[in-house]
């Protein structure tokens, strides 16, 4: 399953754009009972802490934060570069492999948690996102009623939510100052890039696909990757139109890009595929063999890595104006 994060990303995106689901404001709790807290519990006066998550709810986050449990790659990612990683007592199993993460911890089926080791683990803060199941009330309630801070986190759409996720989960951890570090450096290498971007006069077009032959997938306007395509000076041959996209053959055939980015990872050469693709052979990204691969988890997870992604996809289609940057 980890192999189709990225698809499962995407589509998951597009079915829940509109985040999480509501829940009433979660209290805050005491030491976990089955968990010893970390020594580097971290703490900040209540008043700088944020009164709502990102999906809108009323939250009330504990000032002391003992333990965490992440239930989210891309956030996971996140607290690891806060230094909030030793805090952490559990997470989703697509997480498993991050640097960072501790070993040995319980691990959770991000869709479909097991709520019931997640209340045996009792931690002071859980992170989630609309990747997980929701239903019609609040599954997480009976986590809020044993004192759980629950904070949604629904998957980023733009470069400028991501960092104010970023921002959110920095405040949330009493990690302000990292957090401001964070994105200062993220911002720093958008601009850097964006500069360089600016200055092409001959726009190349792009295709991105994140989904494999026969089921196309890609996207168009209202993406952070298609915002990245525009940094770099380019032009995404599907920006009329918008979200997360199930594409025809055909229609990248009649596009005809002059470069093709994938960054699919469930199959064994996703570049040999697309250049070896019956029916694509007289493209001219395909003719020019200008097809790359873009790391899967820089390109599929809403946090300050979008920006190794971004360098990448820059050297790739136009390797003469950033290969020596």
């Amino acid at each position: 399953m980890k192999k189709l994060l990225s698809l499962i990303l995407a589509l998951a995106m597009a079915a829940s754009v509109a985040g999480c689901a509501a829940q009433p404001a979660s209290g805050s709790a005491s030491a976990p009972a089955s968990v010893s807290a970390p020594s580097s519990a971290v703490s900040a006066p209540a008043a700088e802490k944020p009164a709502t998550d990102p999906s809108g709810a009323e939250v009330n986050i504990p000032d002391e934060i003992g333990s965490v449990v992440v239930l989210a790659p891309s956030i996971a990612e996140t607290l690891v570069a806060l230094g909030c990683g030793d805090l952490i007592v559990g997470y989703d199993a697509q997480s498993v492999g991050l640097a960072g993460l501790p070993e040995g911890v319980p691990t959770f089926d991000m869709m479909q948690p097991d709520m019931e080791q997640l209340a045996a683990l009792k931690p002071d803060v859980l992170f989630v996102s609309n990747m997980t199941l929701y239903d019609q009330t609040n599954p997480y309630q009976q986590l809020i009623d044993l004192g759980v801070c629950v904070l949604c986190v629904p998957t980023a759409n733009s470069i400028a939510t991501i960092q104010e996720d970023i921002a959110f989960i920095a405040a949330a951890m009493g990690k302000t100052a990292e957090g401001d570090t964070l994105i200062a450096d993220m911002q720093a290498e958008l601009d850097r890039i964006a500069a360089i971007g600016a200055t092409v006069t001959e726009k190349k077009s792009v295709y991105f696909e994140i989904g494999a032959a026969p089921n196309l997938y890609s996207f168009g306007t209202g993406v952070f990757l298609n915002e990245m395509i525009e940094l770099i000076g380019a032009e995404n041959v599907l920006a009329d139109q918008e979200g997360w996209l199930a594409v025809e053959a055909e229609t990248i055939v009649a596009a005809d890009p002059d470069v093709i980015l994938t960054n699919v990872n469930y199959i064994d050469d996703p570049v040999a595929e697309i250049l070896g693709r019956s029916g694509w052979e007289g493209m001219s990204a395909v003719k020019d063999q200008q097809v790359f691969y873009i790391d899967n988890m820089a390109s599929s997870l809403s946090n300050h890595n979008i920006v190794k992604a971004l360098d990448q996809m820059a050297k790739a289609v136009y390797p003469d104006l950033f290969a020596a940057e």
